[in-house]
């Protein structure tokens, strides 16, 4: 049996925490390196993971290195910033950016990456941070073939379905696509729901029919409760959302595709998160939905 790579797990947010206690459950070789240094230390103090004092360090002790954080600016900040992971990359060695960015960022790294001879994969996962917990994200992967196939025992660590989409930046991309659907579904979500209040339908008899029938969803399953309860504990931060849709609109726009939808969401994520609710889960888009309403009927 092929001795298992060593990894290094850059950025220990709400879902990087879980993916990383999941890989030293896998009994992989593990170190790690968070921007703040404590959550660090907390990762370290219940999990048996090795601790390094820069990105770059963390790289160096390992074979395949994994990037997840917030968008572009702090990727590339990790990867090629003062002390990154890239100047500790060796030849050979495979990076692995799990964020979710714009699929041009992903072409654009995977580029400086192979003049290193590094490999590199763009695989953002979809499924909030109980799927984190217990290991069954679904990882769509962009990047060539034998890179994925290399990565394959690191990623199923993390995820139920590990699927290989496409070249550089599909992976990317594929992910923009699903969250985009899922921000438009939520949006949809929250305005029947509110015309259902409004109307004096009865909630749970609502849901109990709609999960039946033709217009069930992962939504409603996760989000229906949360936007009647106004419980906006985040598992997926409302802001994140944006920060995705956005992303979809500029590579729609750049193919020429009409975003009557996407750009209808993006307007109601923005206003919530203009709201002070960008820290809330997406589920807080049903503010700015009962906003927008306020006055309207009784």
């Amino acid at each position: 049996m092929a001795k298992r790579e060593r990894v290094a797990f850059l950025g220990l947010g709400i879902m990087g925490w879980p993916q990383a206690a999941n890989l030293v459950r896998a009994g992989f070789d593990l170190t790690v390196w968070n921007r703040t240094r404590v959550r660090g230390e907390q990762f370290c103090s219940q999990h048996s993971a090795h601790l390094a004092h820069s990105a770059e360090e963390a790289a160096g002790a390992s074979d395949v290195t994994i990037t997840m954080v917030p968008d572009v600016r702090e990727v590339q900040e990790v990867i090629f910033g003062e002390r990154g992971a890239a100047a500790g990359l060796r030849e050979g060695g495979l990076a692995i950016d799990m964020s979710t960015i714009a699929p041009a960022a992903s072409i654009a790294i995977g580029e400086r990456l192979r003049e290193q001879r590094v490999g590199f994969l763009d695989a953002p996962v979809s499924g909030s941070r109980p799927k984190a917990e217990d290991g069954t994200l679904t990882i769509m992967a962009g990047g060539e073939a034998a890179d994925f196939e290399r990565a394959r025992p690191v990623l199923e660590a993390m995820g139920r379905l590990v699927v290989h989409v496409g070249p550089q930046g599909h992976g990317s991309l594929v992910k923009l696509i699903n969250n985009t659907l899922g921000a438009i579904n939520a949006a949809a979500l929250g305005e029947a729901l509110l015309l259902a209040r409004r109307s004096g339908v009865d909630t749970d008899a609502l849901r109990e029919v709609v999960g039946a029938s033709s217009g069930a969803s992962t939504m409603l399953a996760l989000k229906a409760a949360p936007m009647l309860d106004h419980d906006y504990e985040p598992l997926f931060k409302l802001e994140h959302m944006l920060k995705d849709v956005r992303h979809y609109l500029d590579a729609a726009h750049a193919a020429g595709i009409s975003t009557s939808l996407g750009s209808a969401a993006e307007r109601l994520y923005a206003q919530a998160d203009r709201d002070g609710l960008g820290g809330s889960d997406f589920a807080a888009v049903m503010s700015a939905i009962e906003d927008a309403s306020s006055g309207q009927g009784t």
